[in-house]
């Protein structure tokens, strides 16, 4: 684990220690929530929102599926998904702007409706409960992290398993997930919402205003239907993701003969966060971000020096990243560095 390593040995000393031991048991614990609680729930919401199934049908359904790609080891199940994701992220990204050109003439009151009533007592009346800047603050950055999990340290897991011959051509590329998820993707659904209309319909409807905007927008019932495959496919390639950093923490943590019973309950889970309440799967996600995100943040604000000359020292060796990795190598292994 990347974030684990660069705390513990970075960092330094016991309170290096303390802060890797917590970043790896909160990593855990995000892995239940963000990871498998409420990806299961907003499947079920999916399925139930498209083809009219059950909680509890659509419950059995998901505890199959990853069990059979977290305990059985069927990985056509993960490659199947991962082929899926980036065309749907395709469509679903065409079918918002399309909604987007339909409701054109919307679209400039919806943006002013989006900058003047973020400061208001406004914006409590839709999907958020409460009122004032203060609320608007707490769930806007809740949210965010949902959907890019910025600042909580889970993408450097992922990162420390690519090949690459150093860390800041690597993060380079991890960047670019926060533009797509937030600036494009994020962008387009809360346009879509505001224009439709759609979100001022409330907090017990939160699962199903992004499709109910969607589907207003677009003829037919397609766009109902873009929005809950895309879910279906998004929720699920997360849970998998999760599931793999959850199993990298508790690995590390208690040993291997962790990793089939984390597995087991991993899976087991899937089908509780699908009967699960909104409230109760969401209310754990964020409390577990939090946790994950206090280590992670106190790690980057420490080491945030060593992070700024190391990338100014590539970028300045390689400013247009065209060296091959040969030529990579070799300048790793002229500078003497310690990092890997």
């Amino acid at each position: 684990m990347c974030i684990r390593d660069s705390l513990k040995t970075g960092v330094g000393g016991r309170f290096g220690k303390f802060l890797a031991a917590a970043f790896t048991l909160f990593t855990i614990f995000a892995s239940f929530g963000i990871g498998n609680l409420a990806q299961g729930n907003s499947i079920a919401a999916g399925m139930n929102d498209a083809f009219g199934i059950s909680a509890n049908v659509a419950g059995v359904i998901i505890f199959f599926a990853v069990g059979a790609a977290v305990l059985g080891g069927i990985e056509g199940i993960g490659k199947i998904t991962a082929a899926f994701v980036p065309l749907m992220i395709v469509i679903y990204v065409g079918g918002g702007i399309t909604a987007l050109a339909l409701m054109a003439d919307r679209v400039p009151a919806a943006i002013t409706t989006i900058f003047t009533d973020a400061f208001t007592g406004t914006a409590a009346t839709g999907g958020f409960v409460g009122s004032g800047i203060m609320l608007a603050i707490q769930f806007g950055v809740a949210r965010g992290i949902f959907s890019n999990e910025s600042g909580m340290g889970s993408a450097a897991i992922a990162a420390a398993a690519a090949k690459t011959q150093h860390p800041a051509r690597q993060a380079l590329v991890s960047m670019t997930q926060t533009f797509i998820d937030t600036i494009l993707v994020v962008t387009i659904t809360g346009l879509v919402i505001v224009t439709a209309g759609t979100w001022d319909m409330g907090r017990d409807q939160a699962a199903i205003m992004t499709a109910t905007a969607f589907e207003t927008a677009l003829p037919g019932e397609w766009g109902s239907l873009i929005v809950s495959v895309a879910l279906i496919f998004f929720a699920f390639s997360t849970i998998l993701g999760w599931s793999y950093y959850g199993e990298r923490a508790i690995v590390a943590l208690f040993g291997d003969w962790a990793s089939i019973p984390y597995r087991m309950f991993f899976t087991a889970l899937s089908f509780v966060g699908a009967v699960a309440s909104l409230e109760l799967a969401w209310t754990f996600s964020d409390l577990s971000n939090g946790l994950m995100a206090i280590p992670n943040l106190i790690g980057l604000l420490l080491l945030s020096g060593i992070v700024v000359r190391e990338t100014r020292e590539y970028l300045a060796w390689d400013p247009k990243l065209t060296k091959t990795p040969e030529e990579v190598a070799d300048f790793v292994e002229r500078q003497e560095m310690n990092w890997r």
